[in-house]
């Protein structure tokens, strides 16, 4: 075997096994990447700008910083509690299931199930969404029936699929628990454990679990060797072609807002009619909560139901355009709750490499790789 032949051998392997970049070969063949990428090399304000229809809402990229107040915050006294309780099983009626059993920190804060696993190994009907940047959403849940974080995490403790724990239990056994009381008077000036003293601490601590800063925020914040030429053409489309932020846009890469994505399933196996169930009105049958997309990579599987955990597959399934099950006008007239695709969803004629690039952005914006320890519990 030649020298030349043994070269090419070893470059192709290591591709093949991830010591050298694959995407050198995007980065130095792209045609397009002499023309866009420059125009993102300066400050944010003079970048393209992204292709947005006409009456939605929305927000410029956003670069999150460290948080450098993090462990003084963790050091008071109501997330030190809130903490201790968010892992403590002893809210659970097994005593076996905390809140960190489906919002594990080595698991960006989900569990990587399709759904949730509770009491009694049963299984919840949606996805586990992360607890990432929690303190800036505006509702909770997937349809957004909660609309403050206190009263959210009431659910999943008295769910009988959850933690099947009755609240006035809860309050009950902790009250039994002395090690409790003076972690108490610490964060309330009272021993008395009462639920809503429960429901401060946990959304105190919660309040504090925010993403840590990406590859993505250094190249917002000028380093523009942080993101390689593929990825920031991704990003480009992610802005443009691709038509993303119409839904993601901002510091969380999130509307806030509730959208089909034409993922109903409506009268077969998966069906779900999301924000529908909370406010009854017609056209909000098959709508979800927009989610952020900081840390994909960790918070895998994605969408309500937890089907996908694919990037590829899901640039496929949104360059198809989603419109796969809209009602014909007779269908329309015969059931008024036929499900109907959010019209900001359009065929987006993606070639092979725009969908690669893009691809490529996505995976950018994972950078968390704290782990937080778990705490010692107090005991009877």
């Amino acid at each position: 075997m030649n020298k030349f032949l043994i070269l090419v051998v070893a470059v192709v392997s290591l591709v093949l096994f991830g010591f050298f970049p694959a995407v050198s070969y995007y980065t130095a063949n792209n045609p397009a990447y002499d023309s866009i990428v420059p125009l993102y090399k300066k400050p944010i304000s003079q970048w393209p700008a992204p292709t947005i229809d006409a009456g939605v809402n929305w927000q410029e990229f956003e670069s999150i910083k460290r948080d450098s107040n993090y462990f003084k915050t963790q050091d008071l006294p109501d997330v030190i509690l809130g903490k201790m309780l968010f892992f403590d099983p002893k809210l659970s009626k097994s005593n076996q299931i905390s809140c960190s059993t489906c919002h594990d920190p080595e698991m960006g804060w989900t569990d990587r199930r399709r759904v949730g696993l509770g009491h009694d190994h049963l299984q919840g009907a949606r996805n586990t969404m992360s607890l990432f940047n929690i303190a800036d959403r505006t509702s909770f849940f997937w349809d957004g029936r909660a609309e403050s974080l206190e009263k959210q995490l009431r659910e999943p403790i008295a769910a009988h699929n959850e933690m099947a724990m009755n609240l006035d239990s809860v309050v009950v056994k902790l009250n039994k628990i002395e090690a409790y009381k003076p972690l108490f008077k610490d964060a309330y000036g009272s021993e008395k454990i009462t639920f809503d003293g429960i429901a401060k601490a946990l959304a105190s601590f919660q309040r504090t679990i925010k993403n840590q800063p990406s590859r993505f925020d250094k190249f917002i914040d000028g380093a523009h060797d942080a993101l390689t030429e593929q990825e920031i053409y991704g990003m480009h489309i992610f802005r443009t072609k691709a038509r993303c932020m119409n839904c993601h846009s901002g510091k969380n890469l999130t509307d806030e807002s509730f959208h089909n994505i034409g993922l109903t399933y409506y009268k077969r196996k998966y069906e779900d009619l999301g924000r529908y169930e909370i406010t009854k009105l017609p056209e909000d049958v098959g709508k979800f909560k927009t989610p952020g997309l900081r840390d994909l990579l960790i918070t895998r599987p994605w969408m309500h139901n937890g089907l996908f955990d694919n990037l590829e597959g899901v640039v496929n399934m949104y360059n198809s355009g989603m419109h796969m099950i809209d009602p014909t006008e007779e269908q329309k007239k015969a059931d008024g709750l036929y499900p109907v695709t959010d019209e900001l969803l359009k065929p987006l004629n993606l070639t092979p490499e725009e969908k690669k690039a893009l691809v490529a952005f996505l995976e950018s914006l994972s950078g968390t790789t704290y782990k937080m320890r778990r705490p010692e519990f107090p005991v009877e």
